[in-house]
């Protein structure tokens, strides 16, 4: 960084943010990006006319649905067609309309592309939890198109650096509970502008000691709403409620909604499950992987507040190997078997069945 000029961090957390709004990012390796979701008539339209051959990148489960050949494997170019407009965009990213409109047209898969480039604005769309799709077009200067049009330029390869971006500490505070007034919780911030996630500390655990806990992805229908389609409110109240009884635990709240795709595309999964399909199914027809949490989340917070070793509340083996991998001891997976109703039997199914669940 130099003087006030932001870091690559912070242009990355511009360019989500520009995303989200529909403005346009440059990647540094010769090429302009918009959201699929986000974009409008207007700048297709300019898009348009800068010439050239815009392509919509899209990953290769979506690709699979569409039933195009994804060259890359993860990875598809769909060719735009000079007569289409923003509809068929919008229609072969978003799958809500896919039983209805199963047709949406001859989709033409190129085999050629950098695709690097196209990687990186898939994983740029993800982390602003749009939808995975965006329309690229190459450009020949790339820093000049970003300075004339004042747009936010970052490197392609920022985008797919998966280096877990620092937590800090921000405040922590006394917080009694109904499981117990010894409760206290602690805020993290993200170097990266990203979500804040919260550890909720109830009684004083010893630190040289494994640490009841549990890795919470928020839930807001769940966990605020009482929703009967998951199990994640019982799960909640259930792990707070047994750290009570015993004294001292740590539940690590990690704002990772819907598996990490956020809330948005959470309900385009529920949609997706009214039509017959089940959870795995929806994530993969929306763009996503199964699961597409990062883990290494909780084990930072945990090592910064102090512990190493953990009895892990979960029915997620992924969960304990993912925290032995992050350098986190399991000493042992206690089992958080609640809130099974007959709203949610087949989604606890398809969990312990697709995503190897203990259940």
């Amino acid at each position: 960084m130099t003087g006030f000029s932001p870091d690559i961090t912070e242009r990355l957390a511009r360019a989500r943010a520009d995303l989200r709004m529909g403005v346009p990012v440059v990647l540094d390796g010769g090429a302009v990006m918009l959201a699929a979701e986000t974009l409008d008539a207007d700048r297709l339209a300019h898009l348009r006319s800068l010439g050239g051959a815009p392509v919509l990148a899209i990953t290769g489960w979506r690709a699979q649905t569409l039933k195009a050949r994804a060259y890359d494997g993860d990875l598809a170019r769909i060719a735009l067609p000079c007569d289409v407009g923003l509809s068929w965009v919008r229609s072969v990213a978003d799958p809500a309309d896919d039983l209805r409109a199963p047709m949406k047209g001859p989709l033409r898969s190129l085999r050629e592309g950098d695709a690097a480039l196209h990687r990186a604005a898939i994983a740029l769309t993800k982390a602003a939890r749009l939808l995975p799709a965006a329309l690229v077009l190459p450009v020949d200067d790339a820093a000049g198109f970003a300075k004339a049009h004042d747009l936010t330029l970052i490197p392609g390869a920022a985008a797919l650096d998966l280096t877990l971006s620092p937590l800090r500490p921000v405040i922590s505070a006394r917080l009694p509970l109904d499981v117990s007034e010894a409760g206290r919780l602690h805020i993290f911030r993200p170097d990266d502008g990203a979500e804040e996630h919260y550890a909720v500390e109830i009684g004083q655990p010893d630190r040289s000691q494994p640490v009841l806990s549990r890795l919470h992805s928020a839930c807001f229908t769940g966990d605020l709403l009482g929703s009967l389609k998951c199990d994640c409110g019982p799960q909640l109240r259930g792990a707070l409620a047994q750290m009570g009884a015993e004294g001292s635990g740590v539940l690590l709240y990690l704002n990772q909604e819907g598996r990490g795709i956020g809330l948005a595309n959470k309900m385009r999964a529920y949609s997706l499950q009214d039509q017959g399909f089940d959870t795995v199914e929806a994530n993969h027809r929306l763009g996503f992987e199964d699961d597409e949490r990062d883990f290494r989340i909780g084990a930072e917070i945990l090592k910064k507040m102090g512990f190493s070793a953990v009895r892990l509340l979960t029915n997620n083996p992924a969960k304990v190997a993912r925290m032995q991998s992050c350098g986190i001891t399991v000493f042992e997976r206690v089992p958080l078997k609640v809130g099974e109703n007959r709203h949610n039997t087949g989604y606890l199914a398809t969990k312990a069945a697709k995503s190897g669940h203990l259940l």
